[in-house]
């Protein structure tokens, strides 16, 4: 199953058979199941107007065994590592049920495996029964329990469905169910009586607007008096709603989606709208808490070095420039990832920066963050990335402090073939160790001839591999002639 964004998603035809779509499958509410002219599903859903689709569909697929469970854990820590991460802030997801999804979690964390610190958030998992979610692990998780490598983290950031306003920006902003208001107000009394801090996912200004008439509600009758709560994403916020926001103590979590979707936003909104998507300077000189992050993995690459890229260059992953006035200087977007983020896990005191009495986390960069040229921010990895005082990472000139290699399960797994996320170094150090032999073998491979040509008696490879304009598949000299000829 491949998923752009929360706009669609691919499955082959034994994903199809593994979470039972056929023809008499109908399609969830707020979705599609695009069917071909018999009525069969060709393995293309659409999200519309929400990502429920997507959630449900991920949710049906098989579970892998538990031990291949830990495994892909561990090795997707190590990616992580890999970009210099070495704190996250899970917001939680759709179809994540609590305690039972969080086993293998836990259960490193007991044996002293984890290789980020984790700070987690409850969402809830049953649409018209978010009150009793909340209730119940009020009852039964003690706040922030844990401790610095795993610790609970509050409510959110889906607090009750009918408030989820889903950013696909190829389909028009959603309107929320009229019903939203009291469903919300119901569940927020309770969060606040309880002093458990929250966060909301809010993409729309108009969305936005209507949560705070919530919150500003529930304040008059029982303070939040510095509880801790947070919008999530936050894209087309205005001023006054920050206003809002900062006047009840809250912050704002700016994730990179307009890296990936800017183009989607402009052509809908126009580039004057995009300008200010999210609008972050205005959030920092109105001194509300603000922290970056990726949005990952269900929307967006983990790497947060991408993120960076977007916030400075002001250009999406597409190469369209989206930001001119609204790009933020290196050392800004820096602390907005760093002691930004720390905030929003209540653990600005002891996070953040490299300094005495912090937790001993770091990493050694490929690469100087604040002088490579801008297109290069993208390819920035970790030589070294220790967490708590402990190496979890080392490549490069750190290669020999390198922990024990993780085993790939199962053997077929494609990470054992590719690895994790593409890395432009790694691919050109590949490429230079093919030999020419190796080489001539490739590019036969792709061309239905090979060898010597029989007619003429030169070498087609020789042709190919010169510098004659021949990979255009389409033209005569690439497809429909004998390249011996270009030669």
């Amino acid at each position: 199953m491949f998923q752009n964004l929360y706009d669609r998603a691919l499955l082959n035809a034994a994903a199809l058979r593994a979470v039972g779509y056929t023809k008499d499958t109908p399609a969830p509410p707020g979705g599609t199941i695009e069917r071909d002219n018999h009525g069969n599903p060709t393995g293309l859903l659409i999200a519309s107007p929400n990502a429920m689709i997507l959630y449900s569909t991920l949710a049906k697929g098989p579970t892998l065994p538990y031990e291949e469970q830990v495994n892909s854990t561990r090795h997707f820590m190590k990616e992580l590592n890999r970009f210099g991460i070495t704190s996250v802030i899970d917001a939680g997801g759709g179809f994540q049920n609590y305690p039972d999804d969080y086993k293998v979690i836990r259960d490193l964390h007991s044996e002293d495996q984890l290789t980020v610190r984790i700070a987690y958030n409850l969402f809830t998992q049953k649409p018209k029964h978010e009150y009793e979610d909340f209730q119940q692990w009020i009852d039964s998780v003690p706040l922030h329990q844990g401790d610095d490598m795993y610790r609970h983290n509050g409510a959110g950031e889906m607090l009750v469905f009918s408030a989820a306003d889903f950013e696909d920006f190829l389909q028009p902003r959603p309107d929320l169910s009229e019903n939203m208001e009291a469903e919300l107000e119901k569940v927020v009394r309770l969060l606040v009586s309880n002093r458990w801090p929250f966060r909301l996912h809010a993409t729309y200004n108009e969305s936005i607007s209507r949560f705070l008439d919530v919150f500003e509600k529930v304040n008059r009758d029982i303070p939040f008096d510095g509880l801790a709560w947070i919008f999530d994403h936050a894209e087309t916020i205005d001023e006054r709603n920050i206003e809002r926001t900062k006047a009840l103590g809250g912050g704002i979590a700016i994730q990179s989606r307009m890296a990936y979707q800017g183009e989607y936003f402009a052509d809908r909104y126009g580039t004057t709208a995009a300008e200010q998507t999210p609008p972050v300077k205005k959030m920092l000189s109105m001194e509300v808490p603000v922290g970056g992050g990726s949005d990952a993995t269900r929307v967006s690459s983990y790497n947060p070095w991408v993120s960076m890229y977007w916030l400075t260059a002001g250009k999406t992953v597409g190469g369209l420039q989206i930001y001119q006035d609204s790009k933020l200087d290196r050392m800004t977007a820096l602390q907005l990832y760093t002691k930004g983020s720390a905030w929003f896990s209540q653990e600005q005191q002891k996070k953040g920066d490299i300094a005495v009495g912090m937790l001993a986390d770091l990493t050694v960069l490929n690469n100087d963050y604040f002088t490579v040229e801008d297109e290069a921010i993208k390819e920035i990895e970790s030589e070294l990335t220790v967490v708590a005082g402990k190496i979890v990472y080392a490549e490069g000139d750190f290669s020999s402090f390198s922990p024990p290699p993780i085993p790939i399960l199962p053997d077929w797994s494609p990470t054992k073939s590719y690895g994790g996320y593409y890395s432009v170094s790694k691919t050109a150090q590949k490429s230079s160790t093919i030999t020419s032999t190796a080489q001539s073998s490739i590019v036969n491979s792709i061309h239905l001839c090979s060898g010597s040509c029989q007619v003429h008696a030169h070498d087609h490879n020789q042709a190919r591999m010169s510098n004659i304009a021949l990979n255009n598949y389409t033209a005569f000299w690439g497809a429909l002639g004998c390249s011996c000829f270009a030669f």
